[in-house]
């Protein structure tokens, strides 16, 4: 047993040298590996493409996504209390301001506007009767035939008379309100956009009857952010592209009607509200469409290819050439689209931006711009 316990404490102490010796040269391999690299990039100069910004006209066009709707959309409701005799259109049809879309029963209404009448009637001639009565009673004052208590009392009589003539004529009103509503009209011009009853269903007052629209413009609101709004202004055009129509009808203009003077709330964004005419009814309401918004142009704008950009720590920077290294500058930048990012702030026209290779460089990298001899 103690000669085996000894050849196994020789095998595991062989075991252990021979682990150091591979795990020496590995460490030594690879830190030899990592001074080459080091050595080769220092000596390595990075060939890239640049170019300096230029100042140019930019035309910013801003795209964002929403839905066409009408300019006009409502349900319209019973104002009285009544069974649905007549229906008089349908679901579709084009209805002018003023129209009569359905009739109610007019039994109930007609008997009160009768009673209201009569009461009407009953409290003018109470009234009238108060003044006439009056009239003799104050030349019975005059004359020393009547007390002043019974001259005071006819005139409170007129005045109550008055009252009442007034109560009734309310009624009336009220009655003739009642009674003209059960004709149900539409409020403006539109579009049966739905029926939602039939002949011989029981209205409540409020109850909705039809849903009209007006598409004979179409709306869209669109929240424009902070840093574009400056750009638009009112009757600025608008492209519509509508993947659900056909060919050359997915290409819609539209026209910008109001900018909110206000923005909505932590968003920063101000509501834009644009106007597409419709007038020939190609277009439904409440269809989806990108939105193309042309800003106003602004000239001798400051401008670098999109592909000199990079984020670095959330910061839009560019790297410049400087004695043949690579230097990062930090941008503000204004209007980004078409390929080209406007620059507020940063670099010059002086400035040589490297515009391609980036993915090659670091700050303080050597660097060559294509094309240059040695």
């Amino acid at each position: 047993m103690q000669i085996r316990d000894k050849r196994a404490k020789i095998l595991i102490g062989i075991l252990a040298v021979l682990v150091g010796i591979v795990a020496f040269r590995v460490v030594a391999n690879i830190l030899a590996r990592s001074d080459e690299a080091k050595s080769s990039r220092q000596g390595r100069v990075a060939v890239v493409t640049a170019d300096h910004p230029k100042r140019q006209t930019i035309v910013p066009k801003f795209r964002f996504s929403g839905t066409l709707d009408p300019i006009w959309q409502a349900d319209v409701a019973a104002k009285v209390d009544g069974r649905i005799e007549k229906v008089l259109v349908e679901e579709g049809q084009a209805v002018t301001a003023g129209q009569p879309l359905a009739v109610l029963e007019q039994a109930d209404t007609s008997a009160n506007l009768l009673n209201a009448r009569g009461l009407y009637m009953d409290a003018k001639t109470n009234y009238e009767k108060a003044q006439t009565d009056l009239q003799r009673y104050e030349t019975l004052y005059g004359q020393g035939a009547i007390s002043q208590e019974t001259l005071d009392n006819m005139r409170f009589a007129l005045e109550n008379a008055r009252g009442k003539l007034n109560a009734a004529r309310g009624n009336l009103k009220l009655r003739e309100s009642e009674s003209g509503g059960t004709t149900v009209l539409t409020p403006r011009a539109g579009i049966i956009q739905k029926r939602y009853y039939q002949e011989g269903y029981y209205a409540k007052t409020g109850t909705a009857l039809f849903n009209i629209a007006d598409i004979s413009t179409l709306r869209a609101k669109i929240n424009v952010p902070e840093g574009y709004v400056s750009s638009i202004e009112p009757g600025g055009t608008v492209d519509f592209v509508i993947e659900s129509m056909k060919g050359n009808d997915k290409h819609v203009a539209g026209t910008i009607t109001h900018i909110s003077p206000v923005a909505e709330g932590a968003s920063r964004t101000f509501e834009a509200e644009v106007g597409v005419d419709n007038g020939d009814g190609r277009l439904r309401g409440g269809v989806y469409a990108d939105t193309t918004i042309t800003a106003v142009p602004k000239e001798n704008a400051l401008t670098v290819p999109l592909s000199a950009i990079v984020m670095r720590d959330d910061q839009r920077t560019v790297y410049v050439i400087q004695d043949g290294h690579a230097v990062r500058r930090i941008i503000k930048t204004g209007y980004i689209g078409d390929n080209l990012v406007e620059i507020l702030d940063g670099v010059t026209e002086q400035d040589l931006v490297i515009t391609g290779g980036q993915n090659k460089i670091r700050e303080g990298s050597s660097v060559k711009v294509s094309g240059e001899k040695d």
